[in-house]
């Protein structure tokens, strides 16, 4: 059987640092400004006069060639070398200098190389490296190495020339150190620790080298092991200061109990001091997490990080204690009342208090009736009454919904039933506006598509998306990026995504508490470097910001393009294709299970085994290899792994007539469950099996799963994204 990955991101914590949420807004608006911020960026002193160069010329038509292969955009950009416009020829000579080079014809590159850094200021050094690497591949070793040192001389506090270093330190150490005392942050320098650390790991310079992974390598595959190096065998020499350094590692990479203990070492903050308790608490480490909550409230009463904590805390102790604990976060934090009381009112019902427990909930309706708590009531008031045959009583709990809390992401759930309910009382106006403002309000959410098949858009029904050939027409041109330096966004906008990345890592010096901006840009990086499953955390994520100015930040990125394009990425894309078609798969289905089981990591393994983009247990594998006639396999390898799973999407599509809900539950839970729930019956259709799916993992799977279906279907079909953007405009001049 087929299992999906759990994705074990980083539990709740501090504003902004969250488990992963998909709660979204609107989509596919093209407007944005982009902004540099020289104060973070030391290079940017380097680029006298450029100023905001990339924002004013982001229309350049060459930036369209960008992202394009070597030889679609041949002809094109030698074009644009004869055009007028002095930076779209820079642009030009430079990108068709790499696909020379790249295509081992560096000796016609050079020419295209010579003079550039005068021309084009913003990518100087790394049009110097291109040279030296074009003389090197046209058999020009000493004008290479000539060029090298004209590197090292003229751009030596440029972090582009940290590669050349470590190339050149393979032969001479002295061009390490330079690298790691330069450029500690930069990926090479991680490298170069990890390689002085695996030759001699009692080295006399350990400690500073396992601090270079600590800081700047948690990419590294060994970066776990250099945290718990220094948390085990460094403990004495470590700062406060530096058990931050370690915590925030560990915690990143889910070692929960491992960063409790090195939080509580770190500087008291409510960030340290919440991570620590809840790292304790998670690991079962119960009295030790219960002390360090109360140390929270102690020392920091009134931060954010408390509330949180108190709510937490309120789960480990007695029923008793954790109704006084709730009252503490009512009289203290007003912000967080409502969903204090919701626990409240849960506390109760475990004490047989029924009578208070329903008072409770009352005066959430009565004092907090705009709050998410408000609405989780009347949701599931209005579940109970159609449930009971009542709709009209239905609609109207879910009419509230909508009236009071518009913009929950409860709001899109109660918009549909509202929409479905209402066509069942015959109430036409009412059902068509609700189900409208489901896709208008919330066009990220799974029920936006359930709105969109009730309205009779072409998008594919449980029955019908099996067979739905979608277009697909993904971003052809980037967007300046909100923050970085201007040699970064050139690198970003030209697709030189590897260069890009480790210019980042030079400049993301605010990592532990990063703006919405460099968390947004870090996610950009990281995707653009196939670091997927980490890329759509951190701008996925930007949804869970709690600060007022943090979420209005958000909103404004949330009207770029490539925020939904990095939530919903489409790596993987010819594979995806091809293999969806050998199997008569919609592509944008397979595309969102396999976002959905991986996050489109290649070699991620789950915790019971399940291997690869599309998380295939090896046993699943070998019935398969013998279903399917298949010589030999690997897991690990995209394209076989794609053959397969696609292979079992179609085998489960069959088991059940095509039909999709079915087939992509049985993926998860396995045909035998997925069987059995069909056979004992007791749902009206096919919304309604959704809902009642008794495994509460492949409920949440499916509609992740359909719900990425549609994302991928909005942001990548232009005829789908086009009836959003006009429901969209339609509903905001309607409201005012």
């Amino acid at each position: 059987m087929v299992k999906r990955f759990k994705a074990n991101l980083p539990l709740v914590a501090i504003a902004g640092i969250s488990a992963l949420s998909l709660g979204m807004g609107a989509a596919l608006i093209n407007t944005v400004s982009s902004t540099s911020d020289p104060s973070v960026i030391l290079e940017e002193s380097l680029l006298p006069g450029l100023g905001n160069l990339t924002a004013n010329h982001a229309d350049d038509p060459v930036l369209a060639l960008a992202l394009q292969l070597a030889e679609q955009r041949q002809e094109a950009l030698m074009a644009a070398i004869e055009g007028r416009e002095p930076l779209s020829r820079s642009r030009a000579k430079y990108l068709l200098a790499l696909d020379l080079i790249n295509s081992d014809r560096g000796g016609q590159a050079i020419p295209l190389l010579e003079g550039l850094e005068a021309e084009y200021p913003a990518m100087a050094p790394y049009v110097a490296l291109a040279l030296a690497q074009a003389q090197r591949a046209a058999g020009q070793g000493a004008a290479a190495e000539q060029t090298q040192q004209r590197i090292l001389n003229e751009y030596g506090d440029d972090s582009a020339i940290a590669p050349l270093l470590f190339d050149l330190g393979q032969q001479n150490p002295a061009y390490w150190d330079q690298l790691v005392q330069r450029f500690p942050n930069h990926p090479k320098a991680v490298e170069v620790a990890h390689q002085r650390l695996t030759a001699a790991p009692r080295r006399a310079d350990a400690l500073p080298m396992l601090m270079i992974m600590a800081r700047s390598g948690l990419h590294h595959p060994n970066a776990g092991a250099a945290l718990l190096r220094l948390k085990t065998e460094f403990a004495n020499q470590l700062s406060p200061e530096d058990w931050q350094t370690v915590g925030f590692g560990l915690w990143r990479i889910d070692s929960y109990g491992d960063a409790a203990v090195a939080y509580a070492q770190a500087p008291p903050s409510p960030r340290n001091l919440y991570r620590a308790a809840r790292g304790h608490q998670v690991t079962g480490k119960r009295d030790r997490a219960i002390a360090l909550y109360n140390q929270l409230d102690q020392q920091f009463p009134d931060a954010p990080e408390t509330a949180t904590g108190l709510l937490r805390l309120a789960q480990s102790v007695s029923d008793q204690s954790a109704l006084g604990v709730l009252d503490q976060v009512v009289n203290r934090f007003p912000d967080r009342a409502a969903e204090a009381l919701l626990e409240r009112a849960k506390v109760l019902d475990k004490l047989n208090s029924a009578e208070s427990a329903q008072a409770t909930r009352e005066l959430i309706l009565k004092e907090y009736k705009e709050s998410d708590a408000a609405a989780d009531i009347r949701l599931k008031n209005a579940r109970s009454a159609a449930e009971q045959g009542d709709l009209t009583m239905a609609l109207s709990w879910g009419g509230d919904v909508l009236k009071h809390s518009p913009d929950s992401d409860l709001a899109a759930d109660a918009g549909y039933w509202v929409g479905k309910w209402g066509r069942q009382l015959g109430q036409a106006d009412v059902a068509q506006n609700a189900l409208e403002s489901v896709i208008a309000r919330h066009p990220e959410s799974y029920y936006a598509w359930r709105a969109a098949v009730a309205l009779g858009w072409n998008v594919g029904d449980f029955k019908t998306v099996r067979s739905q050939v979608p277009a697909l027409a993904p971003m052809a041109q980037r967007t300046p990026l909100p923050t970085g330096s201007d040699r970064l966004q050139e690198l970003y906008l030209l697709g030189q995504d590897q260069r890009a990345w480790e210019r980042w890592q030079i400049e993301y010096t605010n990592y532990q508490d990063p703006t919405p901006e460099e968390q947004f840009v870090d996610g950009l990086m990281r995707l653009g470097t196939n670091d997927n499953i980490n890329g759509i955390y951190q701008v996925s994520s930007l949804s869970l910001a709690d600060d007022p100015a943090d979420r209005k930040v958000v909103q404004d990125l949330k009207q770029r393009p490539d925020f939904w394009h990095g939530v919903y990425p489409l790596p993987y894309a010819d594979l995806i294709t091809t293999w969806s078609a050998q199997r008569q798969l919609n592509p944008l289905l397979v595309a969102a299970l396999m976002r959905q089981e991986s996050r489109f990591e290649a070699k991620i393994r789950s915790g019971v085994g399940a291997a690869g983009l599309m998380q295939v247990m090896p046993a699943t594998a070998e019935w398969i290899k013998g279903q399917a006639g298949l010589d030999t396999y690997d897991l690990n390898n995209p394209e076989d792994n794609v053959k397969l799973g696609t292979w079992y999407l179609d085998y489960t599509h069959a088991e059940y007539d095509n039909h999709s809900l079915f087939a992509v539950a049985s993926y998860n839970a396995g045909p035998g469950a997925v069987a059995s729930w069909i056979k004992r019956g007791g749902y009206v259709d096919a919304d309604d099996f959704a809902e009642k799916i008794p495994y509460p993992e492949t409920k949440g799977y499916v509609q992740s799963v359909f719900g990425g279906y549609w994302n991928y279907l909005r942001l990548y079909d232009p005829a789908i994204a086009q009836q959003v953007e006009t429901l969209q405009k339609r509903h905001r001049g309607f409201r005012g």
